[in-house]
Parts: structure tokens; C-alpha cells; sequence
């Protein structure tokens, strides 16, 4: 979205050598301290206050809003009806079905710890368009 308006924005240590490099060290060593990422909160104590360096993961996006499964529900509802290329992917009736139960719920969460119906929604929505948008033909 950043690249779209001309502007670079970084997560914080999203640089691609330092995620290269990170990825090959051994584990023992990454949990330095009995904590995750702890390789990476050790090499930094000295530069970010303490309140950032000991902070849990909160991953993203937050989705718990209402508004936001009412909305990306009602895309859903206009996929199902349009003539989507996902469908030749996606079984078209059981998402109606999971569309059309407001109590739906996954056994365990849908790809990830957080992804439960919200983000299962926006996944679908994300899959529309990038198919539409780029003419993708599955076989």
C-alpha cells in the first residue's frame, strides 16, 4: 500500500539479508534467554528501550472488529454470486455454506495462530481479485 503512493515504509528488521541471515542460525541460539527472537533482542538491548525489546509477538492484521467480517462477508456473498475463476479451486457450495452460518467456526485456526473466519474471508477476497486482476486460469 506504502509503494503505491510513493513511499517506502520498513517493518522493523525486515531486511532481507538480516531475515537470511537470522533463518540459518540454529535455534538454541535465535531462543537466546528462554526468548524468541532473542539473538535479535540481545543484539539490539542497548538501542531500543526496554519496553519494545520485551514485548510479546502481536501479529497482524487485528481483525476483531465487526465491521470488518460484515464487510468482507458481503464481498464473499458477491464472489459466490459472480462467475469467480476460483471456483475452479474452491467448492463454491461449502463456502456458501460457511457464508450463510453466523457460528461457523474452524476446528483449530485457519492457517496460522490468529486466522479464524475474518481473515479466512479477506484470504477469499485477496484470491478474487488477484485472479480476476491477473487473468489466472486454473487447470
Amino acid at each position: 500500500m506504502s509503494m503505491t503512493n510513493s513511499l517506502e515504509v520498513r517493518v522493523p528488521f525486515a531486511d532481507y539479508r538480516l531475515v537470511e541471515f537470522l533463518y540459518n542460525i540454529p535455534w538454541k541460539v535465535k531462543y537466546l534467554e528462554n526468548a524468541e527472537k532473542g539473538v535479535l533482542r540481545s543484539a539490539f538491548e542497548d538501542l531500543i528501550p526496554e519496553i519494545v525489546k520485551n514485548r510479546k509477538k502481536s501479529p497482524y492484521p487485528k481483525t476483531y472488529n465487526p465491521r470488518y467480517l460484515k464487510n468482507v462477508s458481503e464481498k464473499v456473498k458477491k464472489i459466490i454470486e459472480s462467475h469467480s475463476p476460483i471456483f475452479e479451486i474452491i467448492n463454491k457450495e461449502q463456502l456458501k455454506e460457511i457464508l450463510d452460518n453466523p457460528n461457523f467456526t474452524f476446528e483449530k485456526p485457519w492457517f496460522g495462530q490468529l486466522m479464524t473466519l475474518p481473515q479466512f474471508f479477506g484470504y477469499i477476497v485477496q484470491l478474487d481479485f488477484w485472479a480476476k486482476h491477473y487473468n489466472v486460469n486454473f487447470e
